[in-house]
């Protein structure tokens, strides 16, 4: 039921995406003009029918009352993953991921949908759950988290599966889960991405032997090393039983996330491509692999390096046009904009997702309704990771994930599934003030 003091559309949140898809439609075709200065792509053609869709779709989504979802929010959990299994078994597989499904040119990256499939159903399962006990809160709703994610990896799409941890995270900053339980789990991932690229800097950057490295390359080593953390764990949770001592906690916790992070970088070594592990590691010193996984970025910043302040002029880009940025109608987007609007034309980019933020946070304090809030404080963490991410990708101060610029980047399903948030947040919005209980 819709509130009667509100309007269900958000004219400022609607106008600064507007902009921002303008924006990218914008330099979409940039992308595809040559150095003759012929446009060779359609891909902006493409765009223009989804941004128009996805009007429509946020429309659809802003009328609709968000909290029909909190009464099928089971059921939604498992169409997410339903579709993340399809796809694991009958996908396409595009640049070396299973993560498309559809037929012919026609196809939908499901990995994006469920992400918004994802935020609705862990908002319900904190709002249920607000009086159960914090570890077990925690433990559980990591679990939801680890089986779309474990999906997702498998396909593999690293880029896709990490935006599911900054939304984890702040959704359970919201809702009350203690500090020290969110740090385990950010040091888990954390600790789990070092050691999967440890090797792999010794042998690429490095370029030397390491003695203390053996740990990791010795199969035998690591699982001696494996093993005695998973015996001194366990001893320390015996002790914490005993002797009731907090000082075992900490002892078992950390030796926990060290057999946590051997596991699962072991695991991630066999899932990943070699291409994504490079991708990694190439963000420390891209000159490396400066033809190869390096190139990217390289290439990025020269982009962005030329832009100075008011950039080459729209059109006027060499990088682009003479097609030195690869990926550069989606992944490098904001770098075509960088070297043709240089820093005034990043600063209006920037203003305009700052606003969107601070619009979402303002919608997370004036909500009354807990379904709503946690579903608001989701989509923040995924539209602010997604845009830290692709512009600190870009900028070659964050490893290349094919993390996608949200709003702007060339792709129908990143672009639904932002305009689905919006039509969300709007439906929020218009009914922060509406005490009408879940049905």
């Amino acid at each position: 039921m819709q509130s009667k003091s509100y309007s269900v559309f958000d004219a400022f949140l609607f106008l600064c995406v507007l902009l921002l898809i303008t924006l990218g439609i914008s330099f979409i075709y940039s992308s595809g003009v040559n150095s003759a200065g012929i446009s060779v792509k359609k891909e902006y053609v493409k765009q223009i029918i989804w941004a128009s869709t996805g009007i429509i779709i946020m429309l659809f989504f802003a009328l609709f009352d968000y909290r029909f979802f909190y009464q099928h929010a089971k059921k939604l959990y498992a169409l997410m993953i339903v579709l993340l299994v399809i796809t694991l078994i009958f996908g396409k597989k595009v640049k070396g991921a299973r993560s498309w499904l559809g037929i012919g040119g026609l196809g939908i990256q499901s990995a994006e949908f469920c992400k918004v499939l994802f935020i609705l159903t862990l908002a319900y399962f904190f709002d249920k759950t607000e009086t159960m006990s914090p570890k077990k809160r925690f433990m559980q709703a990591g679990m939801m988290l680890l089986l779309p994610m474990g999906l997702i990896l498998m396909q593999p799409d690293l880029g896709s599966a990490s935006v599911y941890l900054p939304i984890f995270i702040t959704m359970g900053f919201i809702a009350g889960i203690e500090l020290p339980y969110l740090l385990i789990f950010i040091s888990a991932g954390a600790l789990t991405i070092v050691l999967t690229v440890l090797p792999i800097w010794e042998k690429e950057i490095y370029q030397g032997a390491i003695p203390a490295m053996q740990l990791l390359t010795n199969s035998n080593l690591r699982l001696l090393l494996t093993v005695g953390s998973a015996i001194i764990m366990i001893i320390a949770l015996l002790a914490r039983i005993f002797f009731r001592n907090r000082y075992y906690t900490w002892i078992s916790t950390v030796f926990g996330i060290i057999v946590f992070a051997l596991v699962a970088s072991i695991a991630a070594g066999k899932v990943l491509k070699p291409y994504q592990v490079s991708r990694l590691i190439v963000f420390l010193d891209p000159s490396v692999d400066p033809r190869g996984a390096g190139w990217n970025i390289i290439q990025s910043k020269i982009a962005i390096g030329s832009g100075n302040l008011f950039g080459q002029g729209y059109l006027q880009g060499t990088q682009s046009h003479l097609q030195f940025l690869p990926e550069q109608s989606t992944d490098f987007i904001f770098s075509i904009l960088s070297e043709e609007l240089g820093f005034a034309g990043c600063c209006v980019v920037f203003i305009l997702y700052f606003i969107i933020l601070m619009r979402i946070l303002y919608i997370i304090r004036s909500t009354t309704n807990n379904y709503g809030y946690y579903i608001s404080g989701g989509i923040l963490g995924m539209l602010f990771f997604h845009f830290i991410v692709n512009v600190g990708m870009v900028m070659g101060i964050m490893p290349i994930t094919g993390i996608p610029l949200l709003f702007m980047s060339y792709g129908g399903s990143s672009l639904w599934t932002a305009m689905i948030c919006v039509g969300l947040l709007m439906s929020i919005s218009a009914r922060r003030l509406d005490f009408q209980e879940l049905i």
